[in-house]
């Protein structure tokens, strides 16, 4: 899941604020097991990796909502 590594800036964190439940346990149960492996010295088992073609880009539809509503407002207050 590459959205788990997004650099979590002011918009990455607010379109984590507007994940679905259950998108929003998903990526903390990736988080919480990517840190484990780490803790242990371990990597994730082969046949348990994603492929590229199955990646869900859970977070992208959301940051980018995030993005526009704050270029939105920035562009009314300097309208304004």
């Amino acid at each position: 899941m590459r959205d788990d590594t997004i650099y979590e800036d002011e918009d990455v964190k607010q379109a984590i604020r507007r994940l679905p439940e259950n998108l929003y346990n998903d990526r903390m149960f990736h988080i919480k097991r990517a840190l484990d492996l780490t803790m242990k010295h371990q990597i994730l088992p082969k046949e348990q990796w994603t492929k590229y073609e199955e990646e869900n880009f859970y977070l992208e539809l959301y940051l980018k909502e995030v993005i526009w509503e704050r270029k939105e407002r920035r562009m009314g207050k300097e309208w304004a």
